[in-house]
């Protein structure tokens, strides 16, 4: 089975919007586990506009899955990383700026980069992922980092999909058998939803893990979050 892990960034973003501390992302966090998620996600940004960098230190005592933060790595963040000790950090190459993540890395150009920030986290026994696009270039560089395991970007994914073309799935099916031949564990995340997860799960082989957050919390004010929660993991068997 695909593990699910949820990205809680959205439950943060209503937090701040009001101040106090209403939702509790701590509480969300341990409801979400008792409804069957195998793991928590968190993206903080330098700005701390959702997830503080204080809830990552919060959460890693209240989290008694896998603990997986992302996030682009600038010194403030791999110091957050390497203090805190999640089960995994997921590296993203956002700007300051951004939204919402937007490319993977382009693993031939930073590839010293990257291979300096992984050993620093794999010597401290965190787990590794690179956010990559779908394409088979990036994933061999990636497995040339030292990576653990790679992300796949799914946002061109899921908007094909959206239009009714499935074949949108083929690079990544691509991109999935270069990693297991790099040996590469695969996760995947960005704009996977109930409508489209089931057939990204029944295409991607060797599928570990999927971080899910923006539509699954989305979902969740019309069906209520533990139903979502288990409608996901019934999709991931």
């Amino acid at each position: 089975m695909t593990k699910l892990s949820v990205n809680i960034n959205k439950i943060a973003t209503l937090r701040n919007s009001r101040g106090g501390n209403v939702p509790d992302v701590l509480k969300v966090a341990k409801d979400i586990e008792s409804f069957g998620a195998q793991g928590i996600t968190i993206h903080p940004r330098p700005d701390e506009r959702h997830i503080r960098y204080q809830d990552a230190r919060d959460l890693k005592s209240a989290v008694t899955t896998e603990f997986n933060i992302e996030g682009n790595p600038i010194q403030k963040f791999i110091d957050l990383v390497l203090e805190v000790q999640p089960t995994q950090v997921t590296l993203v190459p956002d700007s300051i700026d951004a939204i919402t993540s937007n490319a993977g890395w382009d693993t031939i150009t930073h590839k010293t980069f990257l291979k300096e920030v992984i050993a620093t986290f794999k010597q401290n026994g965190i787990r590794t992922s690179i956010f990559v696009d779908a394409d088979i270039k990036m994933v061999e560089g990636a497995a040339e980092t030292g990576t653990d395991r790679i992300e796949l970007y799914t946002e061109s994914y899921a908007e094909a999909f959206s239009k009714g073309q499935t074949n949108g799935i083929l690079p990544f099916i691509k991109a999935a058998e270069a990693a297991t031949k790099s040996d590469l564990g695969i996760n995947a995340g960005h704009d996977l939803s109930l409508e489209n997860i089931k057939h990204f799960k029944e295409n991607i082989p060797n599928l570990l893990e999927v971080s899910i957050g923006h539509a699954l919390i989305c979902e969740s004010l019309y069906l209520g979050l533990e139903n979502v929660v288990n409608m996901y993991l019934n999709k991931l068997r």
